[in-house]
């Protein structure tokens, strides 16, 4: 039905008319309209009084009319001590400006033509450290809900002419706009290209936030792996731009969304490049650890205890015979009723009140676990496994990849219920391939791994000194290579007197 009234919409675009859109306007509860008479000429003023911020109206507008020279709207506008300021003729222009917060000013005889002013009312957040991406080192800003916001926050990083900005408007409905960032110069314009394209072409109701918008325009919306990186801090997007990547975001979402990425760069954070680079790489190598073990404890215990119990040392074989002696249940079972609980319970911590989740978690964890291994439903030594999987999981700097992980645990335990070790290297080599096909805007998903780029394995698994990384990553293929001259930054010269 939705659909057929925006056909019909579209269809008899070309007929609709300012008086139209106005009758229309009329029918709301919250459009204002009333008559201003200047010598023997009646205006009307109108606007939806809930977007419009009456303190400016009041003090910017309506004292500074009277002053006009003669009674036109060109005259009237003039005088008005506001910049944002028009005269329309048409009327998807006068709905798109009376919907963005802007008065209306007519002839109320003629209004073939209606002057336009901006006093928008502003209801934005400040700007509060970052939450999801919480860093002990570098900036604490993180972006808000206010487009014009964001775009500041990343032009005091990139003051630089560069940096170019394009709108657009995505969404039959919500008309959200949406700018896409790029340094000229830099960028690879195949992946400009490939991005702008794909954003101008996403034909949607409505388009509300960022994340939604990443999952329209990437390369395979079957594959539970992220294609595109959302991020909530601008200091990052400046950093990605800089390397010759392309980030877009959207009004009303606190996230950009930047492009082409690769798997590698999912575990890497920001804050690897504040840190000295020895404790950098050796946290970074610490993630890749603890993502391995968070994916195959599980399995592996799974399929140790279902299939291989001649691979369990001696000493270790009579502990766990002893926690599985009175268990009713096969190692599958225990292990998806585990892993469920743990799901379950940081699931209700994430929607509760902050302070009440945090006991929830801690509390709900401690209670079903110690209740669940005296009930003799679970060994004690899986729900220690499964707790450190769990725990292992939240070292992954960027959220969507965290679910991923927690997500794709669950076909390995039932491969390894199956097939046991056999199951768990299908379904390990199954993954493999299923990455090896994968892009990010067109480019290849596994790099520098596969295809092999050996230069930019210097800020792959570890991180090597900025000595090292001189230029921008290869796969990218940016314009300008070079980005750092060490020779040139650590030469002594000798002070003129």
């Amino acid at each position: 039905m939705l659909g057929k009234w925006l056909r019909h919409k579209v269809k008899h675009h070309e007929e609709e008319t300012i008086q139209s859109i106005l009758k229309l306007f009329r029918q709301s509860s919250d459009f204002v309209e009333y008559d201003f008479k200047w010598e023997s000429t009646c205006y009307k003023i109108a606007y939806f009084r809930t977007m419009v911020d009456s303190d400016r109206l009041n003090r910017d507008i309506l004292p500074y009319l009277p002053k006009a020279e003669k009674a036109s709207l060109s005259a009237l506008l003039e005088v008005v001590p506001i910049t944002d300021k028009q005269i329309v003729h048409k009327a998807d222009e006068l709905r798109a400006k009376a919907m963005a917060g802007f008065i209306i000013l007519y002839e109320r005889d003629n209004p073939s033509a209606c002057g336009v002013i901006e006093v928008s009312m502003e209801s934005d957040r400040q700007v509060a450290p970052s939450e999801n991406e919480f860093s002990v080192a570098g900036p604490r800003e993180s972006f808000i809900e206010s487009l014009d916001t964001n775009i500041n926050l990343i032009r005091k990083r990139l003051p630089l002419p560069q940096l170019e900005i394009k709108e657009m408007k995505i969404g039959k409905i919500t008309q959200t706009r949406v700018c896409l960032f790029y340094i000229q110069g830099l960028v690879n314009p195949d992946n400009l290209q490939t991005m702008q394209q794909r954003l101008e072409k996403v034909e949607f109701d409505q388009v509300i936030d960022s994340s939604s918008l990443a999952q329209m325009i990437t390369d395979n919306t079957m594959s539970m792996f992220p294609q595109l990186i959302n991020t909530e801090r601008p200091e990052r997007v400046a950093a990605v731009l800089a390397e010759g990547k392309v980030a877009f975001m959207c009004d009303g979402s606190p996230e950009a969304v930047f492009g082409p990425t690769t798997l590698i760069e999912f575990f890497s954070s920001l804050e690897d490049y504040f840190l000295p680079w020895q404790i950098a790489s050796s946290v970074r190598l610490l993630r890749f650890v603890a993502v391995g073990f968070s994916i195959l404890a599980t399995p592996i215990y799974v399929a140790v205890l279902t299939y291989h119990y001649e691979l369990i040392p001696r000493d270790l074989l009579a502990t766990i015979i002893a926690s599985r002696s009175n268990l009713p249940f096969p190692p599958i079972i225990e292990a998806i009723f585990l892993e469920l609980t743990i799901e379950l319970l940081r699931e209700a911590g994430a929607r509760l009140p902050t302070k009440v989740g945090q006991t929830i978690g801690i509390v709900g964890g401690i209670v079903i676990g110690q209740a669940s291994v005296e009930a003799g439903l679970t060994s004690n030594i899986l729900l220690i496994i499964v707790a450190l999987a769990a725990l292992a999981s939240f070292t992954t700097p960027v959220y969507q990849m965290g679910n991923t992980i927690r997500l794709i645990r669950f076909p390995f335990i039932i491969a390894a219920a199956i097939a046991g070790g056999v199951g768990v290297v299908v379904c390990g080599l199954y993954t493999l391939v299923h990455l090896l096909h994968l892009t990010s805007l067109g480019r290849p998903y596994l790099a520098p791994l596969f295809p092999p780029r050996f230069q930019d394995w210097k800020d792959a698994f570890i991180r090597l000194p900025f000595s090292w990384m001189s230029s921008r990553p290869v796969y990218l293929r940016p314009r300008d290579k070079g980005r750092f001259n060490f020779s040139r930054a650590t030469r002594k010269e000798d002070i003129d007197e």
